[in-house]
């Protein structure tokens, strides 16, 4: 007897996409927007929500929230069903899932150039928004968890393991971080002071990016790597040593972004720690990902998929390299509040999370729209366009950060600051600061052809999707 095969909910998963592209867009355009302000400040214009001080929150939210939560939502519908056998729990929910998300991520590209601001990294956005956010999280979460109750697969993938690892953390880190005292429609007091606000505010910080932008995207590895190369990851036992060794460190990690302020000195040297054993269960992850890799190196001079997925495995060890490096107290007093952390954290939110993302859209578009992808010349010329950008970013931001640092700790002989104006500093900085914002409108026109490449690629849906060899140029 012939068993029924499981009709899957694809249409979520094309909504979420296609808000990935339009949010990703948009992020990286306000991106290269502030980057050029701080080179050129008449580019800040008189009009109060065009300065850099209104377009940063925008940028942040736009690419944490908009683009890389749109790639989250969309390959954890897309994994969940396929991994579990099943269609979702319920269709609608999801809709409506799409729909108030969307709904809070244009509410914030509202209020947030106008000025309505918590002033909290990360945490930006005003109460109503806030709740707004908490309804279709819950809406979305009480979906996702049903629909693995509900399986016919027994066993759960490590993926789903990543996944709901970031679905249950996010939310208590959300609500401890956000709760405040209303003043009004848009204004809000947090209910937190002083050092015990700054260490609220850093532990949901630090693991905002360790369960937004990179449990999830590790999910989103262990599954679409092994798909796309149609070889089993490299190891299956490692990958559930990862998970938590990672899980654990990781939630004790924020104080290091609090050292030599007025907070214990035992939390600074705690959170220091817990950093530096991050290492571990981060390269532990990588060298998985590396490994599989291994069993198509020869498909990686020609497949752009594949060059992104080992580009974004590179970045993530770089940057979970550096991270740890950086948390050191010797470290840190050089490179806090520089220019160097900024590349950093570009190091592996253009490296990690937008690579791996890209390559995820590049294996669902042509699947989901059932048409062969438009050009993969187009997706090369996106990726060296992709990597020559976050180079020429980061490693101007190192040689910034470090030159920055330096100055500003540099003393005569006299004892006093040799560089004691401040706009001194900022004058010398600004070539590298140029090449930074080259670097970034590189990265960003790679992502507008791999927007073109995709209307193209949907404009002809339907057409048939043939898996290609593309080494020898014939169908598979």
């Amino acid at each position: 007897m012939a068993t029924e095969k499981t009709q899957y909910d694809d249409f979520i998963v094309k909504g979420f996409i296609i808000s990935a592209l339009v949010w990703g867009v948009a992020s990286m355009t306000f991106g290269v927007i502030i980057a050029f302000q701080l080179v050129y400040p008449q580019l800040n214009l008189e009009l109060p929500w065009t300065s850099f001080g209104r377009l940063r929150p925008l940028h942040t939210n736009a690419a944490i929230f908009g683009f890389a939560l749109s790639v989250i939502f969309a390959t954890a519908y897309h994994t969940v069903q396929r991994l579990c056998r099943t269609r979702m729990w319920n269709d609608t929910l999801s809709k409506l899932h799409l729909a108030l998300y969307n709904l809070s991520i244009v509410l914030a590209a509202i209020t947030l150039p106008l000025g309505y601001s918590q002033s909290k990294e990360y945490a930006e956005l005003e109460w109503p928004i806030d709740l707004l956010i908490v309804v279709w999280y819950v809406i979305f979460f009480a979906n996702y968890l049903m629909t693995v109750l509900k399986r016919k697969e027994e066993q759960m993938y490590v993926a789903i393991w990543f996944y709901i690892a970031s679905f249950v953390t996010v939310p208590l880190l959300f609500i401890v971080n956000n709760i405040v005292i209303p003043a009004g429609f848009l204004k809000s007091y947090s209910v937190y002071a002083g050092v015990f606000d700054a260490n609220i505010q850093w532990w949901y910080g630090h693991n905002a990016v360790a369960f937004v932008l990179t449990t999830p995207f590790l999910g989103l590895m262990y599954y679409y790597l092994p798909k796309h190369i149609k070889q089993p990851i490299y190891s299956h036992r490692l990958s559930i040593i990862h998970f938590w060794s990672l899980i654990f460190i990781y939630i004790w990690a924020g104080p290091h972004h609090l050292l030599y302020s007025p907070i214990p000195e035992w939390l600074q040297t705690t959170g220091m720690v817990f950093s530096i054993m991050l290492w571990m269960p981060s390269w532990g992850g990588m060298l998985n990902g590396f490994l599989t890799l291994t069993q198509a190196k020869d498909k990686i001079k020609v497949d752009a998929t594949l060059k992104m997925m080992l580009a974004a495995v590179t970045f993530y060890g770089m940057s979970t390299f550096e991270g740890p490096l950086l948390s050191i107290r010797a470290v840190s007093a050089l490179g806090h509040n520089t220019d160097w952390i900024i590349g950093h954290v570009h190091s592996g939110t253009l490296g990690w999370v937008g690579f791996m993302s890209a390559a995820a859209l590049y294996y669902l578009v042509p699947r989901l729209w059932n048409a062969n992808l438009y050009s993969e010349k187009l997706a090369n010329v996106h990726f060296w366009l992709g990597t020559l950008g976050i180079l020429l970013y980061i490693i101007s931001m190192w040689v910034s950060g470090i030159t920055e640092g330096s100055m500003w700790r540099a003393v005569g002989e006299n004892g006093e600051l040799v560089y004691k104006d401040w706009i001194e500093i900022v004058e010398f900085l600004k070539p590298f600061r140029l090449f930074r914002a080259i670097g970034g409108t590189l990265y960003l026109t790679g992502i507008i052809l791999m927007v073109y490449n995709f209307i193209k690629t949907i404009q002809n849906k339907d057409s048939g999707f043939v898996e290609q060899d593309l080494r020898i140029g014939v169908k598979s």
